[in-house]
């Protein structure tokens, strides 16, 4: 293990009920109160919407005026707790940072957090140094049988933004990393979805062969810490998509949100 992340607060536990309008999440805590969550996660969740879900919460501090109560933390899938926040992962690489454990990350001056480059882009951390590094984070969840993980889980156009801004600030003598971290352990490498978000994967190819470099680490979810485990390599190279769209059809009733309800 890297690095062990305690979450800020306790988590309760419960049952997913529905995920309503794609940031709402309703949930029956086991102490018996229904209650509607922030589901930080913009993508489709793809596999993970499941009714009857094993589910754990974070409270929102009482000094806070966010109308939601309560932020969708956890979430059980195939047996696994499995990360659901996927703002989570920025805290952790902050810390993970931070502590300079990671071989090509470790030297700098000053480490912060979104700064504004490019046009119209914030990049999650940029390390001060002789040459300024530039690292963004790119959180996914999505793991088919293969043992590979996939990002995005659907159409990011800002996510194939960040490629090209990081693109650019290489090309002008700058580092770059994107970092991917997937919030559960049992994945051997990191792909870009062709299926997904084809030109998220050609951009990918793209920004590596002019020197953005990609990176991943797998994080164990506990439900006291996000524990990241080891680093697992990237494969930006084609692959054919038969076989994915057949795990795809599997998930995709357990994806997705409801435009109904709360």
């Amino acid at each position: 293990m890297l690095l062990r992340v305690p979450h800020p607060w306790p988590l309760l536990p419960g049952r997913l009920v529905a995920r309503y309008k794609r940031f709402i999440a309703e949930i029956d805590l086991e102490s018996g109160e229904r209650i509607r969550a922030h589901c930080v996660n913009p993508g489709r969740m793809e596999g993970q919407v499941r009714p009857g879900a094993r589910a754990w919460v974070s409270p929102v501090p009482a000094a806070s005026k966010r109308k939601l109560r309560y932020t969708w933390e956890l979430v059980e899938e195939d047996g696994r707790i499995v990360g659901a926040n996927t703002v989570a992962p920025n805290r952790v690489v902050a810390d993970l940072l931070a502590a300079r454990v990671l071989p090509g990350l470790k030297r700098f001056g000053q480490l912060r957090s979104e700064v504004a480059y490019a046009e119209r882009s914030r990049v999650d951390f940029l390390l001060d140094g002789a040459t300024p590094h530039y690292v963004e984070v790119k959180n996914c969840h999505l793991r088919y049988p293969d043992a590979r993980g996939y990002f995005p889980d659907s159409v990011s156009a800002r996510a194939t933004h960040h490629l090209h801004a990081l693109r650019e600030v290489v090309e002008a003598g700058a580092k770059a990393t994107v970092l991917f971290t997937i919030q559960r352990p049992d994945v051997e490498a990191i792909r870009p979805s062709i299926l997904h978000d084809p030109a998220f994967a050609e951009a990918a190819r793209e920004a590596g062969a002019a020197g953005v470099r990609f990176r991943a680490v797998t994080i164990q979810a506990t439900l006291d810490s996000l524990d990241v485990m080891r680093e697992i390599p990237v494969e930006l190279a084609a692959y054919d998509t038969a076989p994915h769209a057949r795990w795809q059809a599997k998930k995709l009733p357990w994806s997705g949100w409801r435009n109904d309800g709360p």
